[in-house]
């Protein structure tokens, strides 16, 4: 993997952005893509970077969404604990004694998320999974009126969890929060940068979407603003290579990237779906095919804008999605890229004609 997108990787993973919160995420895209691209926005939120190959050709999109799971104040207790709800789809148990940051009007506060200790549940109450509504997180203070006064905490305010950007034993794993979906918006800007001084026949938009972990929101307005010709989603996949995962759905990191044949919010477009497959390999670039039951990507979002747009979602084969932790391979990252240029480059106006 290249310096460039370990660092990418890095300032993104480790910047916090929730969903409705994303302008730090975009800020980031902005500063790193300035020069290389042309910067716009939507009225939601979402980035837009324009990289032109042949003005007039088709407008191809790559939308990768800036928001991450995580979680909103909800109220204080007289006690000055918080209470909180979910910001895109999360099991409660992967919540609990995780470290959190709570971002307010005065600053930044480390909070851990508690519960009822087990030592005051009764027998049948352990047995049974906890859930959001009985927990809470204690930012270390005396009471409500500290914790509103002093540090600024009120209803509305994000809460991101805490994680640092780390290589793990071998080396080719890395660890960090908020892959989904920060993985997508660095390969974005590493295609655009790939771009730089070669020819495509067609008009690269890479999209910085808000909102996705909550209802696809801003995929709806980048399309409006783009209105693409095709879309090449990018986005976390499963990774099924852990203890208890089922045989019959193996994805494994370092095995190549995910083009998804099926997921819940969409069926791709079938002949970009082979275009990528035969791609992969007659270039020997390493692929797995992923199927999704549940869950979606933005290109549920898009495939479904103005007439229709041909659509597919690439994943990138990630462990403990929709945690506070997340290891993906190196190999599969730079296999993606590989891919996706290979693509694109193909991407002339017959060709996306007969999609």
């Amino acid at each position: 993997m290249k310096q460039r997108s370990m660092k990418w990787l890095k300032m993104l993973t480790e910047a916090n952005g929730v969903p409705g919160y994303e302008d730090g995420i975009a800020a980031i895209i902005e500063k790193e893509m300035k020069g290389v691209a042309a910067i716009s926005r939507d009225r939601l939120g979402s980035i837009i970077c324009e990289k032109a190959g042949t003005r007039g050709g088709p407008k191809i999109m790559l939308p990768g969404h800036m928001d991450e799971v995580g979680f909103m104040v909800k109220a204080i207790t007289k006690e000055g604990y918080i209470r909180f709800i979910p910001m895109g789809g999360w099991w409660p148990q992967v919540i609990l004694a995780q470290r959190v940051i709570v971002k307010t009007s005065k600053g930044e506060y480390t909070g851990v998320v508690g519960s009822t200790p087990p030592h005051k549940l009764s027998e049948e109450e352990r047995k049974k999974p906890a859930e959001i509504k009985t927990m809470f997180i204690d930012i270390g203070v005396k009471d409500k009126e500290e914790a509103e006064k002093k540090f600024g905490v009120r209803p509305g305010d994000p809460i991101i969890p805490i994680c640092p950007f780390e290589e793990l034993a071998n080396k080719n794993y890395i660890l960090a929060k908020a892959y989904d979906d920060r993985v997508g918006c660095a390969l974005f800007m590493d295609v655009i940068a790939e771009l730089q001084g070669r020819k495509h026949p067609n008009v690269v938009y890479g999209a910085g979407t808000v909102q996705e972990e909550v209802g696809l929101r801003g995929a709806k307005t980048a399309a409006a603003v783009i209105d693409p010709d095709v879309c090449i989603c990018l986005d976390v996949g499963i990774a099924s290579d852990t203890p208890g995962a089922k045989d019959d759905d193996a994805n494994d990191l370092g095995k190549g990237p995910q083009i998804s044949v099926y997921d819940g919010s969409m069926i791709p477009n079938i002949r970009l779906r082979d275009l990528f497959i035969k791609t992969a390999e007659r270039r020997k670039i390493p692929y797995q095919i992923q199927v999704l039951q549940t869950g979606g990507t933005d290109a549920g979002r898009v495939h479904m804008h103005s007439e229709g747009v041909p659509s597919l979602y690439l994943g990138m084969p990630t462990r403990y999605i929709h945690s506070s932790v997340g290891i993906i391979h190196k190999a599969d990252y730079d296999n993606a890229l590989k891919l996706i240029l290979e693509v694109i480059a193909q991407l002339d106006a017959k060709t996306v004609a007969r999609l």
